[in-house]
């Protein structure tokens, strides 16, 4: 199988860089990475123009108009042009452990789409990694916030996901979360109604799940680093997501209108 990886970015270029070095370092690379880019100024677009010359892969920018945040839009414009049979989706702030695509390949199975486990960093450890442009993190480092999801365990993955993935949208993140581009297609993608940070994730999770997708939570595996950053919660956009969230929770939704097939 092919595989894409979706990387999304909004003007933070600095860390983007570090996530670009830590694809550069897997073990096994995915077969193209596209960038879904929510109206990035300038600065991102020359960054990756830079990175293109040294992926032996490509390196695809896909830009959007800055009309505030747009993400589900970014994201399934990057699916849509993507030529991957898999897709593993990241936000441009999770640098990847080693094995990272490797782990992500490993588990996949059809009908079925991997949500990751991400270690919180501290945002002294973000501008330490930031400023020397380093992506290896000690295991045991104080500003790691939460060290059990840093332990990496791959052969106990597959027993720990089993265990620990209950079918419901619960600690849904689509910073490490992978799936079968036909599935994510059969739904339309992620929801364009949601604008603005929140419950986009939970909602296309509902939809997966609702249309025989089954969740596999990858544990000891696939880890993600998230690097600090201020939160762009905005409460009253969010108050709104809730209740679109809700709504698609009460029709038992598996298909949304405002989706992907725009773009297809």
């Amino acid at each position: 199988m092919k595989t894409s990886l979706i990387v999304t970015t909004y003007n933070r270029p600095d860390a983007l860089e570090l996530v670009l070095l830590s694809i550069l370092n897997q073990y096994i690379q995915p077969d193209e990475v596209v960038i879904a880019d929510d109206g990035s100024t300038g600065e991102t677009q020359e960054l990756i123009k830079q990175y293109q010359s040294l992926f032996s892969i490509p390196l695809i920018h896909v830009w959007q108009e800055d009309n505030g945040f747009r993400v589900a839009m970014a994201r399934n414009k990057a699916i849509a042009k993507a030529k991957g049979d898999y897709i593993i989706t990241i936000d441009g702030d999770i640098l990847l452990h080693k094995y990272f695509i490797y782990d992500h390949i490993n588990h996949a199975q059809k009908k079925q789409f991997i949500q990751g486990s991400r270690v919180l960093l501290s945002k002294k450890t973000t501008n330490e990694l930031i400023d020397y442009k380093r992506i290896k993190i000690s295991l045991w480092k104080d500003e790691i916030k939460n060290h059990f999801n840093a332990i990496y365990l791959p052969g106990l993955s597959l027993l720990a996901g089993k265990i620990s993935s209950k079918q419901n949208i619960a600690g849904v993140r689509s910073c490490n979360f992978s799936l079968w581009k036909d599935d994510i297609i059969k739904i339309n993608g992620f929801n364009e109604d949601f604008v603005g940070w929140g419950r986009e994730d939970s909602e296309l999770v509902l939809r997966l799940i609702n249309s025989g997708v089954r969740r596999l939570n990858l544990k000891f595996a696939g880890i993600g680093y998230h690097l600090w950053h201020q939160s762009n919660q905005n409460i009253k956009l969010l108050k709104q997501n809730d209740e679109t969230l809700q709504l698609a929770m009460k029709e038992n939704r598996k298909f949304c209108e405002k989706g992907i097939n725009q773009y297809l």
